[in-house]
């Protein structure tokens, strides 16, 4: 069964914001075992738009198309899709009740206009997805073996939707289901990753295995086809259980919605210690990253963020000396900063990072990529250092994935 995907929307072919509904659709795809062919951007003219659509559908089964559901003028995929399908448009009342409940739960009632209405008329027969985060459902047309799928286009309503009801729906029209279980590994590169399991993807038909790197992570797809999940997940367990036996602590999560930091404030939970950073060229990313976690206020004490070598003195008792000697990039000051940032604030556990993100300050001795992260534990300091290559914003995401290994790495340890 094919999928093509159309995105829509003039923004998006003018590169005034970045296309991540494709990146998404085609990994969920492809994840459901469905094939997929052609994507396409349009613009929001109904005549080309018309075109694409029939074009999609003349050689591919379904089409799912992002964007366009919203109420001014120039959102049309609705519209056109139903012309292709031959199908005219009613109010549906209750994705205009739902509307209604959406303006009133986020306290904006009065700014109701005309237009908005627009988003609760729906094709004959298309079946109606609701939106659990936004104005816009989602649509079903089905007609003459074909499928049109329509989608909002925010990010934070086409995701939760697709997962709640697209995908489900996509995996009940296959003969067999799909069904995968996500493994993620950290502290091991891409090509060791895929090197210790070479032989497994060599020999794999049902179930398969599929690597995915991440920043500073590798993910490992296992996936099986069959009748119902139980009958999937008797077929996934031996190579689950290999997996477990090659990579070890290696494995942070077997939960695809699970992130290396919410592994970490789970282990952080579990040991019943508390955590503080101490940042400068990451200015504040890292702790970002831990506290972006519903309970993170359970572990995290308070944070530093000394850009300045005064800071560095005043909030973390760098000493003077060390700063001299060795300057506020270096294995010593990380060390320092990690051990005050703890003494400070009374945490049992303490990250810091210090380094030269770029693109100004580096030299020959300390070129631009260079930083070194400390982690405390318990009293127990290591520091590491690492040479990154990206540009300033890509130095600054190693470095947080960076920090978060090392100190998942010693509580562990611990």
């Amino acid at each position: 069964m094919t999928v093509e995907l159309i995105s829509v929307g003039t923004e998006i072919l003018l590169g005034n914001i970045v296309n991540t509904n494709a990146a998404y659709l085609a990994e969920k795809i492809a994840i459901l075992g469905l094939s997929c062919y052609h994507q396409s951007t349009v613009g929001d003219n109904e005549e080309r738009l018309e075109d694409a659509i029939r074009l999609a559908l003349s050689r591919s089964d379904i089409v799912i198309l992002s964007g366009g559901l919203g109420p001014t003028k120039d959102d049309l995929t609705k519209e056109v899709t139903a012309k292709v399908f031959g199908r005219e448009l009613y109010e549906d009342a209750h994705t205009k009740e739902r509307i209604q409940s959406y303006f009133d739960q986020t306290g904006l009632k009065k700014e109701i206009t005309p237009n908005n209405w627009k988003q609760a008329l729906v094709p004959e027969g298309a079946i109606v997805v609701d939106n659990h985060n936004g104005t816009a459902p989602g649509l079903i047309l089905e007609g003459e073996g074909k499928t049109a799928i329509l989608l909002p286009g925010p990010p934070n309503e086409i995701k939760p939707m697709f997962e709640r009801d697209i995908a489900p729906y996509l995996n009940r029209l296959q003969p067999e289901g799909i069904y995968s279980t996500m493994v993620k590994v950290c502290s091991i590169g891409e090509s060791k990753a895929e090197t210790m399991v070479a032989d497994l993807m060599e020999e794999q038909t049902n179930p398969t295995l599929a690597p995915y790197a991440k920043t500073g992570e590798v993910h490992f797809r296992v996936t099986a086809k069959a009748a119902d999940e139980e009958t999937a997940g008797k077929l996934m367990e031996p190579m689950l259980q290999e997996l477990k036996k090659r990579f070890g602590n290696y494995i942070f999560t077997m939960d695809e919605n699970v992130t290396m930091e919410e592994s970490i404030v789970d282990l952080l939970k579990e040991k019943q210690m508390t955590v503080t950073t101490a940042e400068s060229c990451t200015g504040g990313l890292l702790s970002g990253r831990i506290l972006n976690v519903p309970g993170a206020s359970a572990v995290y004490k308070e944070g530093y963020i000394t850009y300045s070598n005064e800071a560095k003195e005043k909030l973390l008792g760098v000493s003077h000396e060390t700063l001299e000697t060795y300057g506020a990039v270096s294995y010593e000051t990380a060390r320092e900063m990690a051990a005050g940032a703890a003494r400070s604030a009374g945490a049992d556990v303490a990250l810091a990072v210090t380094g030269i993100a770029g693109p100004d300050g580096g030299t020959k001795e300390k070129p631009v990529g260079l930083v070194y992260i400390g982690c405390f534990v318990k009293g127990k300091v290591r520091a590491e250092e690492f040479h990154f290559t990206g540009n300033r914003s890509k130095n600054r995401d190693y470095a947080v994935i960076k920090a978060l290994t090392l100190l998942r790495e010693e509580l562990l340890e611990k």
